[in-house]
């Protein structure tokens, strides 16, 4: 039995998903890398993890092909004989519905609740078996846009939703033996945004989120990583949890400070 623990982290090639492979072994954890098209940013990845000490496989598969999900999970206990954590990060959104809702059609919704919700879903059933063993703990990638009802697209908005409703149900249906918690980041520093939305328009909206949230930053991949990181792997007491990673941005502003006079 190899006494290394093995983590699956969807979407691992770049960003949050990326950190989050890297930090997991450095915890000694070892690690599949999983990616839909960045084969040369998966290599770099696992490169980092093996810098760290971890054995690595590289998976390239869709997590709204059912059968992609069940081979990830097959390759990874195959290799290590044991599975402890599924980190479900992978997903996908539209930015050009956010203000045009003629550019959603039924589509662009499928498309992205694939990915977000059915993807989820589709790895943590491939899963279950294997951490049950073991009693592992998976983790969400949701986002504050499933919390708040804000985001990139109403599509991205309800996908994210789901997903916190669809933690809740898996917390309690799989509970004692498995964990199950998300994360919900608010504006990341990654490709994701700048890609999304372009360069001049991922300075405006960084520079007016650290204007507006009470910590006035944003989340570094790295931020969410390390979040991730202990709710798989050391929140031993901790199940069905949404943890905002949005700088406080859920409490909104602050609240009028009347004159001592009014006092």
């Amino acid at each position: 039995m190899n006494q290394r623990k093995a983590a699956i982290v969807t979407g691992s090639a770049t960003g949050v998903g990326a950190a989050t492979a890297v930090g997991l072994a450095r915890r000694g954890y070892n690690v599949l890398i999983n990616y839909s098209k960045s084969a040369a940013e998966a290599q770099e990845t696992e490169a980092a993890c093996r810098a760290a000490g971890a054995d690595t496989l590289v998976v390239q598969g869709d997590v709204a092909d059912d059968a992609a999900c069940r081979a990830m999970v097959e390759a990874a206990v195959s290799r290590w004989q044991r599975l402890d954590g599924l980190v479900n990060n992978a997903g996908i959104t539209t930015f050009a519905g956010a203000g045009n809702w003629d550019a959603l059609d039924a589509s662009v919704f499928q498309n992205i609740i694939g990915v977000n919700v059915v993807g989820t879903f589709q790895m943590t059933r491939a899963a279950v078996p294997h951490l049950k063993a073991q009693q592992g703990a998976i983790v969400n990638v949701s986002s504050v846009a499933g919390a708040l009802g804000i985001g990139s697209s109403v599509p991205y908005v309800a996908s994210k939703g789901a997903v916190n409703s669809m933690t809740l149900h898996l917390a309690r249906e799989l509970a004692p033996h498995i964990r199950v918690n998300a994360v919900c980041p608010g504006l990341i520093t990654t490709r994701w945004f700048k890609e999304g939305i372009g360069q001049q328009g991922y300075e405006a909206v960084k520079a007016s989120y650290e204007r507006s949230t009470p910590l006035q930053r944003a989340c570094t991949a790295e931020d969410v990583a390390e979040s991730i990181i202990w709710l798989l792997d050391a929140a031993h007491t901790v199940t069905g949890e949404f943890i905002l990673l949005d700088s406080g941005m859920h409490l909104g502003s602050k609240p009028v400070t009347l004159p001592p006079s009014v006092v």
